[in-house]
C-alpha cells in the first residue's frame, strides 16, 4: 500500500554532510548531551523503558514462530530443492555442500532488498533523499506504518534464525564469530528500534546493508556453478568476478560512505535537534558505531584479497568470505558438508 509521507522540514532536505562534519557535529552532540545528563544510569533506564518501549508479547511470539518459520523452509528448500539441483549440475563435493546456503541467503535478501527499495523509493517516503526526516513527527508509541511492521517481522524473524543457522547449519568460516556478533547486534537493533519507534531509520540501514549480501551470495553461487559436470563454464566465471567487483564497490558505497553519512550523521545530531531528549541515545548509537566498525573489519578482508589478487596471490576466485588457506589446508569437513560426505560414503559401500 502506498505510505504516507513524512513532513519536511522548515528549510528542505539538508545536503549531506562530510565526513570531518559527521565527527565534529555527532562527537559534539554525544558530548552535550553527556554532560547534560543529570540522571544517567538504570534509574533512567528503567523510567525510559517503561515509558518509551511498546512490544506486546504476542509480538514477540509472533517473531518467534516465524523465526521458527524461516528454519523449516530452509530446511524444505535445501533437502527438496537446493541439494537435487547441485546434484543435477553435478557441482563439486564441496561447491555442492555450499551451495544450499547461499542459494537461500540470495533468494532471501534480494526479496528483503527490493521490499525495502520499494519502500524508499515507490512510496512518499523521504529517508533516504532526507535523512533527518526519520526523526521530525517522532512521538512515543507512535503507530507503526502496516508496509514497515511486515518489513520488521521479516527481518528480525530472519536474523533470529541467522543466529541459530551460524552456529548449526552453515559453514564455518575464519569470520563466523564476527557474524553471529553481526546478527545479535542487528537482532537486538531491529526488536529495539520498533520497540521505541525508529522503525523509520530502521528500514534505511536494513536497504544499506542488504544490497551488499544479495551480491556476495550471487558472486559466491557462480563460483560454486564455475566447475561443475567436469567442465569449466566461462559464463559463470565472468559473472563471479563481475559479481566480487560489484560487491567490493557497492560495500564501500553503501556501508561506508552512505551509512556513516545519512545513518550515523541523523540519530547521532539529528536526532537531539528534533527530540532533545530522545529516549536511549547513546544506546542505539553505540550499536551502530559497533555495526559501522564490523562494516570496517569485513572491507580490510575484501581490500587484503584484492591486494593478493594484484600481485598474483590468488589466481582464482573462490569463495569471497574465506581470504585464506586455512579452510583448505584443514582435513576436517565444515557443517555444511558433513550431511553430504556422508552420503558419499554410503554411497562408495553399495
Amino acid at each position: 500500500m502506498a505510505a504516507a509521507g513524512t513532513a519536511a522540514g522548515p528549510a528542505g532536505p539538508e545536503p549531506m554532510p562530510s565526513y570531518a562534519q559527521l565527527v565534529q557535529r555527532g562527537w559534539g552532540s554525544a558530548l552535550a548531551a553527556a554532560r547534560g545528563c543529570a540522571d544517567c544510569g538504570w534509574g533512567l533506564a528503567r523510567r525510559g523503558l517503561a515509558e518509551h518501549a511498546h512490544l506486546a508479547p504476542p509480538e514477540l511470539l509472533l517473531l518467534a514462530l516465524c523465526a521458527l518459520g524461516w528454519t523449516a523452509l530452509r530446511s524444505a528448500a535445501t533437502s527438496r530443492l537446493f541439494r537435487p539441483l547441485a546434484k543435477r549440475c553435478r557441482l563439486q563435493p564441496r561447491d555442492a555442500a555450499k551451495m544450499p546456503e547461499s542459494a537461500w541467503k540470495f533468494l532471501f535478501y534480494l526479496g528483503a532488498w527490493s521490499y525495502s527499495t520499494y519502500l524508499l523509493f515507490g512510496t512518499d517516503y523521504p529517508f533516504f533523499h532526507d535523512p533527518p526526516s526519520v526523526f521530525y513527527d517522532w512521538k512515543t508509541g507512535m503507530a507503526v506504518p502496516r508496509d514497515i511492521a511486515v518489513a520488521y517481522l521479516l527481518q528480525g524473524s530472519f536474523y533470529g534464525h541467522s543466529i541459530y543457522a551460524t552456529l548449526y547449519l552453515d559453514a564455518w568460516r575464519k569470520d563466523s564469530v564476527v557474524m553471529l556478533i553481526h546478527h545479535v547486534v542487528t537482532l537486538v537493533l531491529i526488536i529495539s528500534s520498533y520497540a521505541f519507534r525508529y522503525h523509520k531509520v530502521g528500514i534505511l540501514v536494513l536497504f544499506l546493508h542488504d544490497i551488499s549480501d544479495v551480491q556476495l551470495e550471487f558472486t559466491k553461487l557462480n563460483v560454486y556453478f564455475k566447475s561443475r559436470g567436469g567442465s569449466h563454464h566461462r559464463l559463470h566465471a565472468v559473472a563471479a568476478d563481475l559479481g566480487c567487483l560489484s560487491f567490493s564497490l557497492s560495500w564501500f558505497w553503501f556501508r561506508l560512505y552512505w551509512f556513516p553519512l545519512k545513518v550515523l550523521y541523523a540519530t547521532s545530531y539529528c536526532s537531539l535537534r528534533s527530540v532533545p531528549d530522545i529516549p536511549f541515545y547513546f544506546f542505539f548509537n553505540a550499536l551502530l558505531l559497533l555495526l559501522t566498525l564490523m562494516n570496517l573489519y569485513w572491507f580490510l578482508y575484501i581490500v587484503a584479497f584484492a591486494a593478493k589478487v594484484l600481485t598474483g596471490q590468488v589466481r582464482e576466485l573462490k569463495d569471497v568470505r574465506e581470504y585464506d588457506t586455512a579452510e583448505a589446508l584443514s582435513p576436517k569437513p565444515s557443517k555444511a558438508e558433513k550431511p553430504l560426505r556422508n552420503g558419499l560414503v554410503k554411497d562408495k559401500r553399495f
